[in-house]
């Protein structure tokens, strides 16, 4: 069985709750609109290259040290189509999961993995599936200026702080750093947590880090 696949490297988890720590990145093609516009992987919206789970699973024997990251695209797009073997093949060599996710696609009940999702407000909604909030272990949301959607978004939901990450918006250092002050300090208010990106920070907008 194989799965349609973007790209596979190891890298240091560059934003969110696993911030730091080595990890195998597996970036699955696919994705669904609408598309964001500020998106800077692109190239991971298409179909990708078919890879047989067993030479993943090779791959991950061989350069994981611990943690791997299943991100796309959006993922559970492939879920019926061999990711749930994936993790279950990765779970049985021991490896920490963990999913990066819009949640546009129902985040499915079965997963195990530790699931962090990433709602995107595009025409003036959320785009994300109620299944996803209620099964997502935290949420990372991408501010600039308008945070009054997000602000919503945690009310409705009744989000606690601890399951909160805030990332400023941005696919390079210099709008990175620009943007940083400001949801640095909405965060301290909030209680909520801050995420840079890593990984921009060092590196720009290169790309397979």
């Amino acid at each position: 069985m194989t799965l349609n696949l973007s790209e596979i490297f190891s890298s240091i988890q560059g934003e969110g709750p696993f911030m730091g720590r080595p990890a195998l990145f597996i970036r699955l093609s696919g994705c669904l609109p609408p598309f964001c516009p500020w998106c800077d992987t692109a190239y991971a919206q298409g179909p990708g290259n078919p890879v047989d789970i067993g030479d993943i699973l090779s791959r991950a024997e061989t350069d994981c040290t611990g943690l791997a990251v299943i991100t796309g695209g959006e993922p559970f797009v492939q879920w019926k189509d061999g990711l749930d073997r994936l993790e279950a093949g990765l779970l049985d060599m021991g490896l920490r999961v963990q999913y990066e996710t819009s949640g546009k696609r129902a985040i499915p009940e079965a997963c195990q993995g530790y699931k962090v999702c990433s709602p995107k407000y595009l025409d003036g909604r959320w785009q994300v599936a109620p299944e996803s909030i209620t099964r997502a272990d935290c949420f990372k949301f991408v501010a600039d200026k308008d945070i009054e959607p997000i602000e919503a978004f945690i009310a409705t939901h009744a989000i606690p702080p601890e399951k909160i990450w805030l990332m400023p918006l941005g696919d390079n250092r210099e709008a990175q750093l620009r943007r940083t002050p400001d949801i640095w300090q909405y965060c301290v208010e909030k209680g909520f947590n801050f995420s840079p990106r890593l990984h921009t920070l060092a590196f720009n907008n290169k790309k397979g880090i």
